[in-house]
C-alpha cells in the first residue's frame, strides 16, 4: 500500500489511513495494517473495558525496534490536533504543582471501532486509562473496579506472580469479590475485580477508598507472604519477589487496557485469562495473532468485568412488565454479527407516527417520525429521539395497554437490513433494504441532528437520490413554465427601459469592489452587509436557474435546492441576478468554513448528503437584465426595487437581504454580530461587469487576503504524511508572484484531504516564484501555481510578509490572475 493511504469506512465514519506496510516490530515482521486488522477484529471485546474511559496513549512512530535497540516512543494525554471531529473528547483539569496554576486537557475517548482504529493508525500502541468512567453529567465518577498490578522483581517471572494472583483470589473472593486475571504483555500480571457500582454504571467509592483497600490488600499479602510479595515501591527491595503495585487505583493513575497491545519486542498483548491457565508451569505472554484466535472462538475471561449496561435505563424505567407485553431486557446485547438491522413500526399512539429504529451497540436507536419516510428527496420529515430499545423490538407487535407509556396497537411497517456509510453524534447515513415486497423498498436516508442531544433532540429524515444521483424514477417532477400570475406587473413593464434584448452570447461577469475605508465611503448613503460566502450570478430562463462563479465556472448542480426541481421560481421569462451563495453556522452567523464542505463538491452523492448536513441561502443584491433587456445602465437604487419586486413572492433559500441607510450603523451591527464588513455603494451607480471600481467599497473588521498556493511543506507528527503547511504568494503590479509567508494553522481534515488531492496533480520540480527564504525552500515540495485560497492574517511585516495567518479555505471561483494585494 502506498504511503498516501487511503480512505476506509468503520461502522459509517471515514477514516484515512497509511503506511499500511510499514514493519512496526521488526522482530516479527508485523505491519501496521495487521495491527489496524487487529485492533477492528478485537473491538467488540475491547471497547466494554475502555468506553467512557480517559484514553493515554503510548505512540511509536517510527516502529518499536528490537530487544536489543527498542525504538524511542512517548507518551501523551492532550487530543492530537488534526484528530478527526467523531473523536469523542472530555477535558480533564491538571495542576502542574502545588501553588501552579491549572490548566484543562482535552482527552479522547475510545467509544468506538473507528476511534480505536485512528489510535492503531497514529502509531498509539499502547492504550492506558484509569479504573473510573465519565458520569453522563461529564464529571469523574467513582472506580468501577479494583486492579493490583504484579510486577515479577529479579529472578522471579509469570510462575510467581500467577502464585500471588491466587492468594489475592483467595482474600477477595472473601470480600465479595471474583478477581480476573490479565497477563500484562509486558511481565506480570494484573488482577481486575468489579466493584458494587451505581445505576449510571460508576462506582459507589471514591477513588481513596479503593486505593485504601488495595494498599490493605498488598500489606495482608506482604505480611504472610514476605519471601515472595512486597508492597515496596523502591526497586531494591523487589530482587526475589513479586511487587505488589496498589497504587494504579489512584483517580490520577492509569493501567494498560485489556486486550491492548504492547510496545514491546514482539506484539505482546494486554491478554485476559483463564485462572485453569495461570496454573499452567508454561504460563507465557500471549501474541496478538494468539490473541485473535482466542476472540475468534468466542474466549473472553474478561466479559464478566464489563461494565452493566445502562442503555435500557431509560427505557425499563418507563415501562412495567407486569402490564405491557412489550420485552423487558434488563442489558443491552450481543448484536447481529453482519449488516445492522433497522425496523420501522407503525405507531398508533395519541396521534399515528412511525418508529424508525436502527441496531447499534446491542439496543435499537430510536427516533419517532410523525409523517414517516419521505416519499420524494425534495422533502424532509421531522425526527424526535427517543429512548433505546431492546433488539427485541426488531419484531415486536401488539397492543399496549391504555394508560401505559405509549399506548396504542403497534405493526411493523418494514424492517431489513442497513448499509451504514456514516454514524456520528449528529448525523446518521445508510441505504435501508427492506422486505421482499415490504413498503420501503430500498432507500438512502440520513438523520441530520438540528437541536438538542440525546432524547427529544430534533433530527431531520431525508430520503436523498439513488446511486445515479437522481430520485426514483417515479418520484421525478416535471418542471412547469412560470404561472400566469408571475407575467409582468404594470409598475414593473413601466420601470424596465424599451431596450432591444441584450445579447445571450457570454454570461455576464460579476462587477467587483475596491477595498476602502470609512472615510472614503462617507458620501455613500448606502451599505449592504458584507455576507463572506461565494459569489454566483444567476440566470433564470425557460423555468430554471443556473448558477455561475465569478471564474464563469458553472456550479449549478452543486447546490440543488436552489436550482433542482421544486426550488423557487422567479416570477419573469429571464432575468439576471447577482448575490452570494452563504452558510450559516449554528449561531446564524455566515461561515466560509462550512461553505468549504458544499464549495468543491461534484459527485451527486455527496452533493446530496450536504444539502442537508449544509443548508445555502442565496442572498440577491443587484439585478443586470429582466425578461430581455439590459439594466447595467440603470442606477442601482432603480435595480435594487425592480429586484425586491421580482423576489418579493420567494420563499427561502433564495433571499432579498436588506441595505441600510447609514453606513456607522451598518458597520456597528456587523461587528457586533461577529461579521466580516460591510459593502458601501453608491446608489446612483451602473452596473460594470467584470469591472472593479471605487463606486462598491468593501469595508472589513478583519484582514482577509486571497492567495496563490506555490508549495507544500510537510508535516510533523499526527500530520506527518501530510500537508503541514502551504507556501503562499500574491502577484504583484506587473503579475509576478511575491512570496508572502506560509499557513499552517486552520486546516480540517476535510480541507487537509481535499487539498492534497487537489495538489498532487499540481506537483512539479521546479519553484514558480523567486525569493522564498532557505528556511522555507529547504523542505518544499513544489506545485504549479494555479489553487487560489484565503487566509485571516494580524498584519503586514515590514518585508511584505503574512503575519500570524490562518486558512479560511480554497477559493475556486476565482483564478490566481485575479488575485492582488490587499490594500
Amino acid at each position: 500500500m502506498a504511503a498516501s493511504g487511503q480512505v476506509v469506512q468503520i461502522d459509517g465514519r471515514r477514516l484515512r489511513v497509511t503506511n499500511l506496510d510499514k514493519v512496526v516490530y521488526p522482530e516479527t515482521g508485523t505491519t501496521k495494517g495487521e495491527i489496524l486488522a487487529y485492533v477492528s477484529r478485537v473491538a467488540q471485546v475491547m471497547l466494554p473495558h475502555v468506553r467512557g474511559r480517559p484514553v493515554t496513549r503510548k505512540r511509536w512512530v517510527d516502529g518499536v525496534g528490537t530487544a536489543d535497540a527498542p525504538a524511542e516512543s512517548f507518551f501523551t494525554k492532550q487530543l492530537e490536533q488534526g484528530a478527526p471531529d467523531w473523536v469523542r473528547r472530555m477535558p480533564i483539569e491538571h495542576s502542574d504543582g502545588p501553588g501552579q496554576s491549572k490548566n484543562v486537557k482535552e482527552y479522547p475517548l475510545a467509544d468506538d471501532t473507528a476511534t480505536l482504529v485512528w489510535f492503531a493508525q497514529i502509531a498509539a500502541l499502547e492504550l492506558h486509562v484509569p479504573q473510573w468512567r465519565f458520569t453522563h453529567s461529564g464529571g469523574r465518577g467513582g472506580p468501577d473496579r479494583l486492579v493490583l498490578d504484579l510486577d515479577p522483581g529479579p529472578g522471579v517471572g509469570l510462575a510467581e506472580c500467577a502464585e500471588v494472583a491466587r492468594i489475592a483470589r483467595g482474600i477477595l473472593s472473601g470480600m465479595g469479590l471474583e478477581p480476573m486475571p490479565v497477563t500484562s504483555g509486558s511481565k506480570g500480571i494484573h488482577l481486575y475485580a468489579r466493584l458494587p457500582n451505581a445505576d449510571d454504571g460508576t462506582g459507589l467509592q471514591s477513588s481513596d477508598e479503593v486505593s485504601a483497600v488495595a494498599k490493605e490488600l498488598a500489606r495482608l499479602i506482604e505480611a504472610d507472604h514476605p519471601d515472595l510479595a512486597t508492597r515496596t515501591m523502591a526497586k531494591s527491595a523487589r530482587g526475589g519477589k513479586v511487587f505488589i503495585d496498589w497504587s494504579q487505583n489512584s483517580a490520577s493513575k492509569t493501567t494498560i487496557a485489556p486486550y491492548s497491545l504492547r510496545g514491546r519486542a514482539r506484539p505482546w498483548v494486554a491478554a485476559p485469562r483463564t485462572w485453569e491457565e495461570l496454573d499452567d508451569p508454561g504460563l507465557r505472554q500471549l501474541e496478538f495473532d494468539e490473541v485473535l484466535e482466542r476472540v475468534d472462538a468466542g474466549i473472553d475471561p474478561l466479559a464478566a468485568l464489563a461494565p452493566p449496561s445502562t442503555a435500557l435505563t431509560s427505557y425499563l424505567a418507563k415501562r412495567d412488565a407486569a402490564k405491557t407485553p412489550e420485552p423487558m431486557p434488563t442489558t443491552a446485547v450481543a448484536g447481529n454479527p453482519g449488516a445492522p438491522r433497522f425496523v420501522i413500526q407503525e405507531h398508533h399512539a395519541s396521534r399515528l407516527h412511525y418508529d424508525l429504529r436502527i441496531e447499534r451497540d446491542g439496543v435499537l436507536i430510536s427516533w419517532a417520525v410523525p409523517k414517516g419516510v419521505p416519499e420524494t428527496p425534495d422533502r424532509n420529515h421531522l425526527a424526535v429521539m427517543t429512548e433505546p430499545h431492546p433488539l427485541e423490538y426488531l419484531t415486536f407487535e401488539g397492543e399496549i395497554p391504555r394508560g401505559e407509556y405509549g399506548a396504542d396497537s403497534m405493526t411493523v411497517w418494514d424492517t431489513g437490513t442497513v448499509a451504514l456509510e456514516k454514524w456520528r453524534d449528529d448525523e446518521v447515513i445508510g441505504t435501508f433494504t427492506g422486505q421482499a415486497g415490504g413498503r420501503l423498498g430500498s432507500a438512502r436516508l440520513a438523520l441530520i441532528r438540528t437541536e438538542g442531544e440525546g432524547e427529544k433532540s430534533q433530527w431531520l429524515l431525508h430520503r436523498m437520490k439513488d446511486a445515479g444521483g437522481h430520485p426514483p424514477a417515479s418520484q421525478r417532477r416535471r418542471v412547469s413554465p412560470a404561472p400566469e400570475r408571475h407575467r409582468r406587473s404594470p409598475a414593473r413593464e413601466a420601470a424596465i427601459p424599451a431596450e432591444a434584448p441584450a445579447s445571450e452570447e457570454a454570461p455576464i461577469r460579476p462587477m467587483l469592489s475596491e477595498t476602502g475605508s470609512p472615510g472614503l465611503a462617507r458620501g455613500y448613503d448606502w451599505a449592504e452587509i458584507k455576507w463572506d460566502g461565494v459569489r454566483a450570478i444567476g440566470t433564470w430562463a425557460d423555468g430554471r436557474l443556473t448558477l455561475r462563479a465569478r471564474s464563469g465556472t458553472d456550479i449549478t448542480a452543486r447546490y440543488p435546492e436552489l436550482t433542482a426541481d421544486g426550488a423557487p421560481h422567479l416570477p419573469a421569462s429571464d432575468a439576471v441576478i447577482d448575490g452570494e451563495i452563504v452558510a450559516f453556522d449554528a449561531q446564524g452567523r455566515p461561515s466560509f468554513t462550512r461553505l468549504q464542505n458544499r464549495m468543491h463538491l461534484t459527485r451527486g452523492r455527496e452533493i446530496e448528503r450536504e444539502v442537508v448536513r449544509t443548508p445555502v441561502v442565496y442572498l440577491l443584491f443587484d439585478l443586470m437584465r429582466l425578461d430581455g433587456h439590459d439594466l447595467t445602465r440603470m442606477p442601482l437604487r432603480q435595480r435594487r426595487k425592480l429586484l425586491e419586486q421580482l423576489a418579493s413572492d420567494l420563499d427561502a433559500p433564495v433571499q432579498v437581504p436588506p441595505v441600510f441607510d447609514d453606513l456607522d450603523a451598518a458597520m456597528e451591527m456587523s461587528g457586533r454580530y461577529g461579521l466580516e464588513g460591510v459593502v458601501a455603494k453608491d446608489p446612483e451607480s451602473a452596473y460594470r461587469p467584470g469591472a472593479r471600481s471605487t463606486s462598491w467599497l468593501k469595508l472589513k473588521h478583519t484582514r482577509t487576503q486571497e492567495v496563490v498556493v506555490v508549495g507544500i511543506r510537510p508535516g510533523q507528527g499526527n500530520r506527518r504524511d501530510g500537508i503541514g503547511s502551504l507556501l503562499l504568494a500574491v502577484p504583484d503590479d506587473d503579475g509576478a508572484l511575491r512570496y508572502v509567508g506560509r499557513v499552517g494553522t486552520g486546516f480540517t481534515d476535510r480541507m487537509l484531504s481535499d487539498l492534497n488531492a487537489r495538489l498532487d496533480p499540481l506537483r512539479t520540480s521546479t519553484p514558480g516564484l523567486d525569493g522564498v527564504p532557505a528556511p522555507d525552500a529547504s523542505d518544499a515540495e513544489w506545485v504549479r501555481p494555479e489553487l487560489v485560497g484565503e487566509v485571516e492574517f494580524a498584519n503586514w511585516s515590514p518585508s511584505g510578509i503574512l503575519r500570524h495567518s490562518r486558512w479560511r479555505g480554497l477559493r475556486p471561483d476565482k483564478s490566481p490572475e485575479e488575485v492582488r494585494r490587499e490594500s
